[in-house]
Parts: structure tokens; C-alpha cells; sequence
């Protein structure tokens, strides 16, 4: 029999801690974390003997007419999965996404708020009233240089900008959220039409959510109360497998740092004062950090944003965008210090000024056991996502094409399972600080093939296809019959309330991000203004921002020479 201490004493150890400590002493070292993984082990939950159990999930006429609505309309909602997968906007930017949305949602009966904590494509569809209020989630930004031609099996960008120096490619849903916001749509509307036609006393809300590749718009709406009085929260990811879950996930710092110099010849580059040096003297730094400096659950990584557009033109303003990772708040601040020591250093070496801008900042997941212990046996109970021969031809041409082994997509449910008892790092969620305010409950669905890393333009070619269509049914499916659950059977929400309210204990949730500091932001087309009914800026955001400028004097270009005789 597997020793359940061992996974107890590397928990220790990654929190700095003896093994002989007690379980009182990792509380005090990092309370945040220890409510994750911590409380697992504390409560006697371990991996080697975990069993989920069954018999959660019901059998009901609502939760039938939630799944039928479902059925009935795969078209209507893969079809909203390939508009947001044709429009491909990036993050801050999904005018035409949030619409197509929101849309779905309205023609159901949905009332549509617009403009969460100042962000014009954020939004709140509310329908019901009374009753437990139960949350979703709808995200629709595309990333940066992720374009791919629909069901393409080598790499093959749908935009491809020619640059004679410098080609690049457009923005595409590498991350597949063009399925998670379809399939959160799919859910809510699902409870909603079970709530009408069987009068159930219940709350649906679905919140569109902005930006969240950049981590951004669920940090601020958070701070600003959007996210309030909420009994539960259910969310989703695409993934390579189909799977609940209640691991944590990284909280991340997101800062850029610019650095102001004064611009020059490159071919008489004495007195020059040079952006990129800076930006590459500060990547150049951190690097040495790695080794003795990051323990094996941080990240840090970056990129260039405004390099310089000639080699003959010593650039004067250069931006270098870092993503720190780390298992909670407090770590993470640790070694985001740590970056910032750096930039500081590498302003000083370069002889540039600094400009440094906090823009986002997220805890780690709390997500509930007892959350995904109901989907669990809701996605048994309806079972895994069935892929055609199609499907999987394609997905194994896609692995081959990246040196991964052709299994196609998995045909069967990943089974739940505990948390890792150490946690070595990883990706990170905006939906973190939504689940320090409300028990949340979240699964993956298969939307690639196994094998395959998110971020990648594989992702973005089968999120347009049927292999992404089954992800967004799936989700829906599953989304809606837990939903349904936690209405009608008041156990199961209790049971997650408790466990919320057990884990958070000796823990307060501040936001991340400083006070008074403005969201990045985009000003919208005048079209989406007067569709949407907002005006331009939000109240408390200066517009236009104050520009960024090198004002730098030249710097010195050394003695004078006395001529050689």
C-alpha cells in the first residue's frame, strides 16, 4: 500500500518546510496554496486510494429538457463556434465575438449588460430569478500569430502578412476559444429553457469575459464586484482530453517594462541611447535567475514588443512583456521582485529610463472537489464525445505533422483523480479569483488531439472543425446537467459551499492588482458603441491614455582627441 506521508512530505518540502513539519506549520508558510493541495491530504484525500464516487448525478425531466435543447440545436451552437473561430480577435479586441455571443444568448431570453468593470466586450446575460444563481463562463479572444486554415495538417496560416524583413502571421484560436465561449453559451441557455418550462426557482448568469489570454478581464470584474452573489460557478477549458478536475493552477503577474533611450544612426551609434539594449540587457538578466533564484513551480517568460523597425535606426523606446508564474499570490510576488531588480538593473546599465506598467494580476484556482466530483458522474452518465473516423484521421495526420504519436482523439473520459500532492507549476486562469469568491467546478473537453500542446496552430486548425464541434456539445452538455443538479438537489450545493467555505478558512482574497491602476484597453469601433449601448471612455478611465515618450539627451561620446601628428 502506497505510504500517504510521502505525498505529505513533498508537499513540505516545495513549501520550504522539514517533513516532520506539521500540517499547521504549511497553513502558516503559504495558507493560499496549502487551501488547494493542502487541504486534500488534510482531509484524508489520496490519490492511491481515491475512488469518485457515483450516484450524485440525477436523472430528472429538467435535466432531459436541458440536454434536448442541446441536441436540437448543435447548430445553432457549433455555428457560434465557427463565427468567433472565423473572426479571430484578439484579446481586448472581440468586437464582432462578444456580439455573436451575446446575440445567441438574447434571442433565449437573456438580458444582456454590457461593459463589466469597464471592459466594452465584457458582458452579464442574466435569466431566471429567485433560486440558487448559478455562473458560466464565455471567452472569445484569439491569439497572436496562431493562424491556421481549417482542418489543415501542416502548418498553413489562413493570413500570412508578407513582410520582405520580417513576415508574420495572423491571429487564430490556438487556445480553441472559439469552442469555450459556444459551449458556455450552449449550457446557460440549456438551464435557462429548464428553469421556464419546469419553474424552477433559479438564477442563470453568463458572464462574457474579455481578455482572458492576457489574464485580464475576470481581474478586474473580480475587483469590481461583477462576479458577486454567486451560489456556484461552473467552467470549462478546451483540452486534448475530457476530464473534471480540481487542481490548482499558477497565479501569474503581467507587467511590461519600457525603457526610453534617444534615437541615432546605427552606422554612429556613439551617444546613442538604445531601447532594445535595455529590454535585452533586462531579458538577458532574469535568464540568471533560473538556476538559483526559481523554484521548480515558477515561470517567467517574456517578449519584445516594439523592437525597432531598422538596424540603422538605434530604436528609442523598446517594451519587453513579462508573464510571471508561481503557485500562489505571495510567491509570485516574490519573484516577480526579483524581474523587477532586473529591469531596473538593465535601465541603469543602458543609460535609458524605465517605465514600468502592472497590468494584471490572478491567484491561483480554488476549484471544488465536491464540484467535480458532480460532473464527474454527470459525464458518465452522458458519456465521452464521439468522434468520427474523420475526426480521428485527422487528428493523427495533425500528430504526425508534429512528431507526436497518431492516436487520434481519446474515444473514452479521463477519470478523476486527486491533485499532484507538489505542485510543479503550470498554466494559469483569470477564473482563479472568480473561485475565491464562489465554489467553482471546472472540466476539460477534447478539442485537439492528445499529445498536443495548447498555444500551437494544430489547435487552432481542429477548434474549426467537428473535432471542435464535439468539444462544444460536450461541455454543454456536461455544464448544464450539473447545473441542473445543483438546483434541484440542495445537498449538492451545500456540499460545495461547504467545502468552500472549509478551504477558505484563515484566507481573505485581495485583488492582485493595485488600486487606481487603468486596465489596458482598446477604444471601440462606433458601431459596437451604439449596438451595445455604451459610451466612450468608461467612467474613471482617462482616454486618450498619456503617450509614452523618450525625451532622453543624447549621451556622451567621450573625451576629445587631440589629432595624431
Amino acid at each position: 500500500m502506497t505510504d500517504p506521508t510521502l505525498g505529505r512530505r513533498r508537499l513540505l518540502k516545495m513549501f520550504g518546510v522539514s517533513a516532520t513539519a506539521s500540517t499547521a506549520a504549511v497553513l502558516q508558510a503559504d495558507p493560499v496554496l496549502a487551501a488547494t493541495l493542502g487541504h486534500d491530504e488534510k482531509t484524508g484525500v489520496y490519490a492511491a486510494e481515491y475512488r469518485a464516487p457515483t450516484g450524485l448525478a440525477g436523472s430528472t425531466d429538467a435535466k432531459r429538457t436541458a440536454l434536448a435543447w442541446i441536441d436540437t440545436n448543435r447548430a445553432a451552437l457549433t455555428g457560434l463556434s465557427d463565427d468567433i473561430w472565423r473572426h479571430a480577435e484578439l484579446s481586448l479586441r472581440e468586437w464582432k465575438s462578444s456580439l455573436a455571443a451575446a446575440a445567441v444568448l438574447r434571442a433565449n431570453g437573456f438580458t444582456i449588460e454590457w461593459g463589466s468593470a469597464g471592459f466594452p466586450t465584457a458582458f452579464v446575460a442574466t435569466y431566471g430569478s429567485g433560486g440558487p444563481v448559478i455562473g458560466f463562463n464565455a471567452e472569445y479572444d484569439a491569439l497572436p500569430g496562431l493562424s491556421q486554415k481549417k482542418g489543415g495538417v501542416t502548418h498553413d496560416p489562413l493570413v500570412y502578412n508578407y513582410d520582405a524583413y520580417g513576415p508574420t502571421y495572423g491571429p487564430g484560436h490556438g487556445d480553441a476559444h472559439n469552442t469555450l465561449g459556444a459551449g458556455g453559451v450552449g449550457a446557460a441557455v440549456a438551464v435557462a429553457r429548464a428553469i421556464r418550462e419546469h419553474r424552477l426557482k433559479a438564477t442563470v448568469k453568463l458572464f462574457g469575459s474579455a481578455g482572458e489570454e492576457q489574464l485580464v478581464g475576470k481581474a478586474y470584474a473580480v475587483k469590481a464586484g461583477v462576479y458577486d452573489g454567486l451560489d456556484a460557478f461552473l467552467d470549462w477549458h478546451p483540452f486534448n482530453i475530457t476530464a473534471p478536475f480540481w487542481n490548482t493552477t499558477s497565479s501569474l503577474i503581467s507587467a511590461t517594462f519600457t525603457f526610453l533611450g534617444a534615437s541615432g544612426h546605427g552606422g554612429t551609434p556613439l551617444g546613442n541611447k538604445s531601447g532594445l539594449d535595455g529590454a535585452l540587457l533586462m531579458a538577458t538578466m532574469s535568464e540568471y535567475l533560473r538556476e538559483k533564484n526559481v523554484a521548480p513551480s515558477g515561470r517567467f517568460h517574456y517578449a519584445v514588443i516594439n523592437g525597432g523597425g531598422a538596424p540603422n535606426v538605434t530604436p528609442d523606446m523598446c517594451s519587453i512583456w513579462f508573464f510571471v508564474r508561481e503557485g500562489s499570490p505571495a510567491r509570485a510576488k516574490v519573484l516577480y521582485d526579483k524581474i523587477v531588480e532586473c529591469a531596473r538593473a538593465a535601465a541603469q546599465a543602458s543609460q535609458t529610463r524605465l517605465v514600468h506598467k502592472f497590468h494584471s494580476g490572478t491567484w491561483n484556482l480554488l476549484a471544488s472537489k465536491s464540484g467535480a466530483e458532480l460532473l464527474n458522474d454527470n459525464m458518465r452518465q452522458i458519456g465521452a464525445p464521439r468522434f468520427t473516423e474523420v475526426d480521428h484521421t485527422l487528428a493523427k495526420a495533425v500528430q504526425k505533422s508534429l512528431g507526436r504519436p497518431e492516436t487520434g482523439m481519446p474515444t473514452d473520459l479521463t477519470p478523476l483523480a486527486p491533485p499532484a500532492a507538489t505542485y510543479t507549476g503550470g498554466l494559469s486562469t483569470d477564473t482563479a479569483d472568480v473561485s475565491w469568491q464562489a465554489p467553482t467546478a471546472v472540466l476539460l473537453a477534447a478539442a485537439y488531439p492528445p499529445g498536443l500542446p495548447n498555444h500551437n496552430w494544430a489547435v487552432t486548425s481542429t477548434a474549426g472543425t467537428t473535432i471542435g464541434h464535439q468539444a462544444v456539445l460536450s461541455a454543454a452538455r456536461y455544464l448544464s446537467a450539473a447545473a441542473i443538479d445543483l438546483i434541484e438537489q440542495p445537498d449538492r450545493l451545500a456540499a460545495m459551499t461547504d467545502e468552500f467555505k472549509a478551504r477558505t478558512e484563515g484566507v481573505t482574497w485581495t485583488s492582485m492588482i493595485p488600486d487606481d491602476t487603468q486596465p489596458p484597453l482598446y477604444q471601440p469601433p462606433a458601431d459596437f458603441l451604439t449596438r451595445t449601448g455604451q459610451t466612450w471612455p468608461p467612467p474613471g478611465i482617462t482616454w486618450p491614455v498619456p503617450p509614452v515618450l523618450a525625451t532622453e539627451q543624447l549621451g556622451t561620446t567621450g573625451p576629445a582627441m587631440a589629432p595624431v601628428e
